[in-house]
């Protein structure tokens, strides 16, 4: 027992505080009776316990990922959808017919292109490919969990930032530089496992992984390129910024994150994308006439219509806008177009208009600006915390901004965070079902249902779900309670 105790003193200070092993020198151990003395005790607390709650939604979820049955409730709407809808017809090339041909050898939909039948189908090889997502991530999150404290107990922090300032002396910048350079190579190797597993384990396992390793490792090189081309400039300056704004400096932080942002949101679909796929106008066709006149019926501004070789990587399909002003672009991914009929394609796009319509998307950027300068606000307050910093192992009276940074956000911010997320979490479904409304009201209900099926099918999406993780994790609601709703429009309007 006096052996353990004495292990443990370790990693107390003399106050009974959890403490890292490596401390900075000059380092003190922050008074008793401070709350900032407690400050990494109370991280490791509210990590567990989020960990824990986490851990028992996946459990729920998994569960629900082992029943064998096809849910009743699931079961009730599709068959509404069958007993009303029409299997959607488009205007295909002689590849996409074979393409057609070949899908229905595999996959029978049923009599009359009844969709049910085919949910069924694939309601077992995906409840399996659930259980094997979920299983990953079970363990990754447990791994996260062990690396995150082992990193905090040991110093990691402190130590990294010491071994920079001893690659780098010639400033706080130039050492954040490095600070954040070896952090990002650590994580990097760390992760590796666990990406290769998923892509070429899973995602190949049940069909979607497309990659090639060398496709995988170039991804990952430019990856890396684009982190030191754009984070390093965007580092420095955030760091000058503070440096130069005074007590006010989140008002100006602010100004550069919401320039920064724009200017992102620029530059990734039109530069940085292409550097990893391919975009090729969609050739002129019944399904680019029908989306531009639909676009000018709303008012959309659409300029430009996109195919993406999504298929290069995965068989998983999509489909996004991007744009500002009068200036809207829409990409669909190559895979959507085999997986969907022209009526479908577009009830779906009609949805994600309805989301630009309904100014779900300025909704959305204005709360991630508020968000960000709020933080940035409660950062101001506590920059000049010392204790704070001490109780990680840090030089308190000349901590280095980066790390005050990261530690206000590690600490202080991150229960706001998750609350903040679940409530944006909740608006997000709710704003599904408005999207949902919007394509329906354009009268493309009935093709919204089956689309909505047949990507579930395509993705082997899961219909077996817990409804509190479903509720916590899940922006989209689940297929069941959109098609019922769907329905729902139908009864009210015969």
């Amino acid at each position: 027992m006096s052996s353990f105790k004495s292990y443990l003193s370790k990693f107390l200070d003399e106050n009974g505080n959890l403490a890292p092993l490596y401390k900075q020198e000059g380092c003190e151990s922050v008074p008793a009776d401070d709350w900032f003395s407690a400050a990494m005790t109370y991280t490791m607390i509210f990590t567990f316990v989020v960990y824990i709650f986490e851990a028992h939604l996946d459990d729920m979820q998994y569960a629900a990922y082992k029943v064998k049955d096809f849910p009743a409730r699931v079961k009730e709407v599709v068959m509404k959808v069958d007993s009303k809808g029409k299997k959607g017809t488009r205007a295909m090339t002689e590849e996409e017919k074979k393409n057609e041909v070949e899908a229905e050898d595999d996959d029978k939909d049923g009599e009359d292109g009844l969709l049910l039948p085919r949910l069924q189908k694939t309601f077992e090889s995906a409840q399996e490919y659930g259980v094997d997502k979920m299983r990953f991530q079970m363990f990754s999150q447990l791994y996260g969990l062990v690396e995150g404290i082992a990193f905090m107990i040991c110093g990691f922090m402190p130590y990294v930032w010491d071994l920079s300032a001893g690659i780098y002396n010639g400033g706080e910048i130039g050492t954040s530089l490095v600070f954040l350079g070896i952090v990002t190579v650590i994580g990097t190797i760390t992760q590796l496992p666990f990406e290769l597993y998923s892509t070429f384990s899973i995602e190949k396992k049940h069909g979607f992984n497309k990659q090639t390793l060398g496709l995988f490792f170039s991804d990952k090189v430019k990856s890396l390129f684009l982190t030191i081309v754009i984070g390093g400039p965007f580092v420095s300056l955030m760091l000058k910024i503070i440096e130069w704004g005074g007590d006010n400096f989140y008002f100006y932080l602010w100004a550069f994150m919401f320039t920064f942002s724009v200017f992102m949101m620029t530059i990734v679909p039109t530069v940085i994308m292409p550097m990893f796929n391919k975009y090729e106008p969609l050739k002129d066709c019944d399904l680019r006439d029908r989306t531009f006149a639909l676009a000018k019926k709303i008012e959309y501004p659409l300029t430009k219509l996109f195919v993406m070789d999504g298929s290069k990587r995965s068989s998983h399909s999509n489909a996004f806008m991007f744009g500002f002003g009068s200036n809207k672009r829409v990409v669909l991914f190559d895979t959507l177009l085999k997986q969907a009929s022209d009526d479908e394609i577009l009830a779906i796009l009609g949805h994600e208009f309805g989301h630009w319509k309904l100014g779900h998307n300025l909704i959305n950027f204005v709360v991630s600006q508020l968000y960000t300068g709020a933080s940035f606000y409660a950062f101001s307050q506590c920059i000049n915390s010392p204790l704070l910093y001490s109780s990680f192992g840090f030089e308190g009276n000349n901590v280095p901004t980066m790390i005050a940074l990261l530690l206000f956000f590690q600490t202080l911010w991150a229960p706001i965070d998750k609350m903040l997320s679940f409530i944006m979490t909740i608006n997000s479904r709710g704003m599904e079902f408005q999207a949902d409304k919007f394509g329906y009201d354009l009268g493309m209900g009935q093709d919204l249902q089956t689309g909505l099926i047949k990507l579930c099918v395509e993705n082997k999406s899961g219909i077996s779900y817990n409804k509190f993780y479903s509720a916590y994790h899940h922006s989209h609601p689940p297929l069941d309670e959109r098609l019922s709703v769907l329905i729902d429009y139908d009864k009210k309007d015969s």
